[in-house]
C-alpha cells in the first residue's frame, strides 16, 4: 500500500517529530563543523555519516518487522539518485564547515526557489505569479545574504557557492524522488541513498582518509548518528502527517544553527543574515501554500522531500 494511504494523521505529533528532526540535523551540522576544525575532511565526513546509516537502519527495519520495504527492482534509479544526492550532501557539508551555521542553513532553503526554476525552464510547466512572486523574493533574500561586492571580510565564496550549489542539486534529487516514490516506500529511498552514497564516498577514502585522536572518531560516530536518527524522525513524521503539514518545523532548523553558532563556536550570524533569511523563509512558504491551495501532490517545488531534506539543511536534507 502507498505510505500517504497508509498515514494516520495526527498533526500534533508529526510535528513534534518533525521538530525533533530539525533538532537532529541541526546537532549532525554543527558536530560536521566540530569534526572539520579538528582536520576531517568533507569527502571523509560524508562516508562515515553514510557508511554508518545502512547498518542503523537496516537493524531497526529488522526489529520492527519491515525489512521487506527495501526491496527494490528499481536499483538503477536509486544509484543515480545517490550520485546526485552525494554530491548535494559534500556541498552542505562544505557549507557547514566554511560558513556560520545559521547562513548555511538559509542557504539551504533555497531549494524549493530552484526548483521552481527547474520546474518553469526545464519542464516547461505553468508556473504562476505566486510562485514568481517567491522566486523574486527568496532570491532578494539570497543578494542581501551574500552581498556580492560587499565589504572585506565577507563570507568566504567557497561557502556560498556550496550553500547554493547544495540548494541546486536538492532540488534536482527532490524530482528524482518524487518519480522514485511512485513505487518505493519513503526509508527505501533512505536507505539506498546511504547504502550507494557510501560506496561513492568509499572511492576517495583512500585519497583522503586518516587517523584520528579517539574524541575524533566519537565525533564521527555522533554525526552519523544524529544524521540517521533524523531521516527516522522525518519518515516517522510522515506517516502521520502530510508535508504541508509539517514543513513549516523545518524553519526551526535556523533556530537551533543559531543556539549552537554562539554558544559552541562563539559568533553569531552577520546582521545581512537576519535581513536575508526571512524574505527566504517566507518565499518557501508563499510556495508550500500555493501548492497545498491547488489542492496538488505535494511536489518537489513546496517543500523538502522526506529523503532529500538531509542535503539541503545544514542544515540537511
Amino acid at each position: 500500500m502507498n505510505a500517504a494511504l497508509s498515514r494516520q494523521d495526527r498533526p500534533l505529533l508529526a510535528l513534534g517529530l518533525r521538530l525533533m528532526a530539525m533538532v537532529m540535523l541541526s546537532t549532525m551540522f554543527m558536530l560536521v563543523k566540530l569534526a572539520g576544525r579538528h582536520g576531517v575532511s568533507a569527502a571523509e565526513m560524508v562516508f562515515w555519516r553514510q557508511a554508518m546509516s545502512v547498518p542503523l537502519i537496516a537493524g531497526w527495519l529488522l526489529a520492527t518487522g519491515r525489512i521487506g520495504q527495501l526491496k527494490t527492482r528499481r536499483v538503477s534509479s536509486h544509484a543515480f539518485r545517490a550520485t546526485s544526492g552525494t554530491l548535494g550532501l559534500v556541498c552542505n557539508v562544505t557549507a557547514a564547515m566554511l560558513l556560520p551555521l545559521p547562513v548555511g542553513t538559509t542557504l539551504g532553503f533555497t531549494a524549493p526557489l530552484f526548483a521552481v526554476l527547474i520546474t518553469a525552464i526545464v519542464l516547461r510547466d505553468k508556473v504562476g505569479p505566486w510562485r514568481w512572486l517567491a522566486v523574486v523574493l527568496g532570491f532578494a533574500g539570497v543578494l542581501v545574504i551574500t552581498r556580492p561586492g560587499g565589504e572585506t571580510g565577507a563570507l568566504p565564496l567557497a561557502g556560498l557557492a556550496a550553500g547554493l550549489g547544495a540548494g541546486v542539486i536538492v532540488a534536482v534529487v527532490s524530482f528524482q524522488i518524487r518519480d522514485l516514490a511512485r513505487t518505493e516506500a519513503p526509508i527505501a529511498c533512505v536507505f539506498w541513498f546511504a547504502f550507494f552514497g557510501s560506496l561513492f564516498a568509499a572511492v576517495l577514502l583512500p585519497f583522503y582518509g586518516q587517523s584520528h585522536e579517539p574524541r575524533v572518531w566519537l565525533l564521527l560516530v555522533a554525526v552519523g548518528l544524529a544524521g540517521t536518527l533524523a531521516q527516522l524522525l522525518i519518515t516517522a513524521a510522515l506517516r502521520h502527517g502530510a508535508v504541508a503539514t509539517v514543513v513549516v518545523m523545518d524553519y526551526t532548523a535556523l533556530i537551533w544553527a543559531t543556539a549552537y553558532g554562539y554558544t559552541i563556536f562563539g559568533d553569531l550570524p552577520p546582521a545581512s543574515t537576519w535581513l536575508g533569511a526571512p524574505l527566504i523563509i517566507a518565499a518557501g512558504l508563499i510556495i508550500t501554500w500555493r501548492e497545498h491551495y491547488l489542492s496538488k501532490r505535494i511536489s518537489p517545488t513546496s517543500s523538502l522531500d522526506e529523503s532529500a531534506i538531509e542535503e539541503t539543511v545544514p542544515t540537511a536534507r
